[in-house]
């Protein structure tokens, strides 16, 4: 990087650069937001219990900054965990819509990813994408309360490089 002052010396120049912070404002809200997810709880079988096991006291989701929100007017993040019914498909897409810019949706266990065990049935969804857009899938049956925290870092770490680059990061499976 190298900061160009004339008139300091190379140690002041030295010293500037290890101790001065050069970013950006997009790069500063980016962390802001990786580091404070409020998730809008979403959960419709099983995997909904994992989930609800990741945020108590034994594995403290809230030490990653993610506080569950029960009002999707106060969440950024979707977390569906199950099976999402054709039935259940219009209220979820009515939820996410109700959410505020920016929006994350993660998609928890293979129900919500593609299905899962009642994939022919008439009834199911074959996936949450079907609905709304996914930015983390997180498989699993149900997925351990690790694989979720996992998912969750990696929607932060996609949150971040959006910031910092101002690209559209891929979908990205956990």
């Amino acid at each position: 990087m190298g900061i160009n002052l004339e008139g300091i010396t190379p140690e002041e120049q030295q010293e500037l650069e290890r101790n001065v912070l050069l970013t950006t404002l997009e790069q500063v809200k980016g962390w802001a937001r990786s580091n404070s997810l409020w998730p809008l709880t979403f959960g419709l079988a099983c995997c909904a219990i994992e989930m609800m096991g990741t945020g108590g006291s034994h594995y403290d989701f809230d030490r990653f900054g993610v506080i569950f929100r029960a009002s999707p007017r106060q969440s950024d993040v979707m977390m569906v965990a199950g099976t999402v019914t054709k039935k259940m498909a219009p209220l979820v897409r009515r939820l996410y819509e109700q959410m505020a810019e920016p929006k994350w949706v993660v998609a928890i266990g293979v129900c919500a990813t593609a299905g899962g065990p009642y994939v022919n049935s008439y009834s199911v969804v074959k996936g949450v994408d079907q609905i709304v857009p996914v930015d983390v899938y997180i498989p699993g049956c149900p997925p351990s309360p690790a694989a979720i925290i996992y998912g969750v870092n990696k929607l932060q770490e996609k949150i971040r490089y959006e910031a910092k680059t101002g690209k559209k990061v891929p979908i990205e499976n956990v």
